[in-house]
């Protein structure tokens, strides 16, 4: 598994977002802010511009929802219990695990590397189910998965 910038920017967009919302340790759903892209940018240390992109990913996966105006921004869809580190990952990536560009299970071989096959889909499982059992409220609880 290789973490991109844009993975790791949009999981900590969405944990201040989630933070906003007052979703540490089990704040009420919906109780918090909006937050504007460019309050995210700078606190989270990222291009507006790439930001910007990645939270309109986000939106598209049903993760964000936005209010447009002067007292608009950013929200979350659902509660951060809710939202799994997989359900972000796979929003802004694709496939948890590529083999040469290509999900792991669309991976193919022949002859002696057959199971090459198998180990690559054991890695993706693994991966797979660390990031989908851990949520958001998880990490800003700063309760993470143990394996």
């Amino acid at each position: 598994m290789y973490v991109s910038a844009r993975a790791d920017y949009a999981l900590r967009a969405m944990l201040a977002v989630a933070d906003a919302a007052g979703s540490r340790d089990g704040g009420e759903y919906g109780d918090g802010e909006l937050v504007k892209a460019a309050a995210l940018a700078e606190s989270q240390d990222i291009p507006l511009s790439f930001l910007q992109g990645i939270l309109l990913e986000l939106r598209r996966a049903g993760l964000l929802h936005s209010h447009r105006g002067t007292e608009g921004g950013y929200a979350l869809t659902r509660p951060a219990a809710e939202i799994s580190v997989g359900d972000v990952l796979r929003a802004v990536g694709g496939a948890l695990t590529s083999v040469r560009g290509l999900p792991a299970d669309h991976a193919g071989y022949h002859g002696v590397a057959v199971g090459l096959r198998d180990v690559w889909l054991a890695v993706d499982g693994a991966i797979a189910l660390v990031v989908d059992r851990t949520t958001l409220a998880d990490l800003l609880g700063d309760r993470t998965p143990t394996v």
